[in-house]
C-alpha cells in the first residue's frame, strides 16, 4: 500500500506560519493546509539557501475544516481565541497540536487540548513577511521541544528540512531563556529603533535590567538560568544585524496589537505571585498595550 501523507494544518500565514508551511510542503510525505483570514495563491520564502515555493490548500473559515494529523498554530498570542476556533474544527481524537508561540504559557492558552496531545514549541526563526505569502527567512533557525514522545513526533515532521529541531529535557529553562531575549525587545518596540540601539550603553543597561527581572521570576518558576543571562542577551543583540527588527517592534510600528502581555506582562504577573518586583517589565507591558487613538 502507498504511504498516506501526514495531513498538517498550519494556522496563520505570517512570517513563522508561512515559513514552516512552505518548508513542510516541500516533502511528499506531507499534505499541508494553511488556515488564514484572507486567501492567498501561494507561498514564496526567500531562505538562506534560495527561494522555495509552495501551493498548500488554503482555508479561510473553520467551517471548511476537517480533522487532521497535526495542527501547528503560529498566530500571535493575542489571537489565541481565533486559533482556538480553528483547533476545535481541525482536531480529532488523535490529532496533536503544536503551539509555536512566544512566552511561557503555551499550555495555558489552549486548555481544551489534552496535555498529552499539546506540544509547546520555542521558535527561533528570524523571518519577516514583506507581503501576504512573501517572506524573508534571515536564518535557518531552530524549533525547540520537550524530549518526549510528542516532541519527538513533532521533530520528525521537520527531519527533511534544514530547520533544526532541538529536543530538551528542561523545556521550562529553554522557554524562560527565550523569554529573556523577548522581554528585552520591548526597548525596540518602545523606541521604534532597530537592534543597533543596544550598542548605546544606557540603552543596554535598560535591557539588562528587564532581563534581570525575567531571570528572577524564571528561577522562582523553576527555570535554571545563569547569572550571566542579562549580559548574554545584550551581547547577542549587539552581535546581530544592527538593522534587525523584532516582531513586537514591527507590530507596534504597523499599528497592530502587540504581544506585550506574553513577553513582558507575564513576567510582572508571575513576579507578583512570587513577591518579586518587576517594575520595568510592568511598565513596558502597560505602555505597549496602549495604541494611538
Amino acid at each position: 500500500m502507498p504511504n498516506i501523507p501526514l495531513h498538517i494544518a498550519v494556522i496563520g500565514s505570517g512570517a513563522i506560519g508561512g515559513t514552516v508551511a512552505a518548508w513542510l510542503a516541500q516533502s511528499p510525505a506531507h499534505r499541508v493546509t494553511l488556515c488564514v483570514r484572507t486567501p492567498l495563491n501561494d507561498l514564496q520564502v526567500d531562505t538562506p539557501g534560495g527561494r522555495i515555493t509552495a501551493r498548500p490548500q488554503v482555508l479561510t473559515d473553520p467551517a471548511q475544516a476537517t480533522p487532521v494529523d497535526w495542527v501547528l498554530t503560529t498566530t500571535k498570542t493575542y489571537d489565541t481565541a481565533g486559533a482556538a476556533r480553528w483547533i476545535d474544527a481541525l482536531a480529532g481524537p488523535a490529532t496533536r497540536v503544536a503551539v509555536l508561540q512566544n512566552g511561557v504559557e503555551h499550555r495555558d492558552r489552549f486548555p481544551a487540548v489534552s496535555a498529552d496531545r499539546l506540544v509547546p514549541v520555542i521558535v527561533d526563526i528570524p523571518a519577516e513577511r514583506d507581503a501576504p505569502g512573501r517572506i524573508r527567512q534571515r536564518r535557518t533557525g531552530t524549533l525547540t521541544v520537550a524530549d518526549d514522545a510528542a516532541g519527538r513526533a513533532f521533530a520528525a515532521l521537520f527531519a527533511a528540512t534544514p530547520i533544526t529541531t532541538v529536543l530538551t529535557d528542561d523545556f521550562a529553562t529553554a522557554a524562560w531563556a527565550k523569554l529573556a531575549i523577548n522581554c528585552a525587545g520591548a526597548v525596540n518596540a518602545l523606541t521604534l529603533l532597530p537592534a543597533g540601539i543596544a550598542q548605546d550603553p544606557a540603552v543596554a543597561g535598560v535591557m539588562r535590567a528587564l532581563v534581570a527581572e525575567c531571570l528572577a521570576v524564571g528561577r522562582a518558576e523553576g527555570a535554571n538560568l545563569p547569572d550571566t543571562l542579562p549580559d548574554d542577551v545584550v551581547a547577542g543583540t549587539v552581535a546581530g544585524p544592527a538593522d534587525g527588527i523584532n516582531s513586537i517592534h514591527a507590530d507596534r510600528a504597523a499599528g497592530r496589537p502587540t504581544e506585550a502581555d506574553a513577553r513582558n506582562g507575564v513576567i510582572a504577573r508571575l513576579g507578583a505571585r512570587h513577591g518579586i518586583a518587576t517594575p520595568l517589565n510592568a511598565m513596558a507591558a502597560a505602555l505597549l498595550a496602549t495604541r494611538a487613538p
